[in-house]
């Protein structure tokens, strides 16, 4: 009878996996959708544990304030606008239909009024690379293009941060404090570098698996690590 296997004790929700969302400053969100342009002024620039890019707290002339992703190059005290009708400048949120081809571009919605989806993450921008009739072509950072109502919003310029991933860890430590805000247990053991009664990748006189690790879907818990109901696995033929 083998021990509880980690994947077993993720699924049971335990502190030790439980995201610390107590540390969140806020959901980066867009204000509900008016007619007109709403001008607002950036009041501070704020860390958010485990976010990985700064959020600008953004007081709007009527009084009401939210917080959205900075940009590089945004400032405390500059003035934004949010909305139809605004300026397509740096740090402005406006829908996709008066932003200009070629725009670098993030915390694109999805759906008009959902507040930001798409293109959040340090660096991560996305560039507007067309229109149709009713439709915005919108390039993500991962190279896939996407096709978005012009009614959509999305924030002018790049998130800050971008250079994070280029400053090496240097110790455990970093890496400790790094992922202690996420919502991901750290540091995380290989199945292979377990005993044969904590893993079913475990054991054995040198580190492997040591048979195929393609399991069914309907694996028992216990058994479920590896490739979980692959279509294929390994290298294709041809592919070098």
């Amino acid at each position: 009878m083998g021990k509880r296997i980690l994947v077993q004790r993720m699924g049971r929700g335990s502190p030790t996996f439980r995201s610390p969302s107590h540390l969140r400053v806020a959901p980066a969100r867009y204000p509900p959708l008016t007619e007109h342009a709403v001008r607002g002024v950036v009041a501070e620039l704020v860390h958010d544990p485990g976010r990985w890019v700064p959020l600008a707290r953004i007081v709007l002339e009527d009084g009401r304030e939210f917080y959205n992703v900075a940009v590089e190059g945004l400032r405390v005290g500059q003035e934004v606008e949010i909305g139809p009708g605004a300026r397509p400048s740096l740090g402005n949120v406006l829908p996709l239909r008066e932003i200009p081809e070629g725009t670098r571009i993030c915390n694109i919605e999805i759906r008009p009024g959902d507040g930001g989806k798409l293109a959040r993450s340090a660096g991560a921008a996305a560039v507007l690379i067309g229109k149709t009739r009713d439709k915005a072509i919108v390039q993500l950072p991962s190279g896939k293009q996407k096709l978005l109502p012009l009614t959509a919003r999305a924030t002018i310029g790049v998130p800050a941060g971008g250079g994070r991933i280029e400053k090496p860890l240097l110790k455990a430590g970093a890496a400790y404090h790094k992922w202690k805000v996420k919502a991901r247990k750290w540091p995380r053991v290989r199945g292979v570098a377990m005993n044969a009664v904590s893993h079913p990748h475990g054991g054995g006189s040198h580190q492997s698996e040591s048979k195929p690790t393609t399991v069914s879907r309907r694996a028992p818990p216990g058994r479920k690590v590896g490739h979980i109901a692959a279509r294929r696995t390994g290298r294709k033929k041809g592919a070098h």
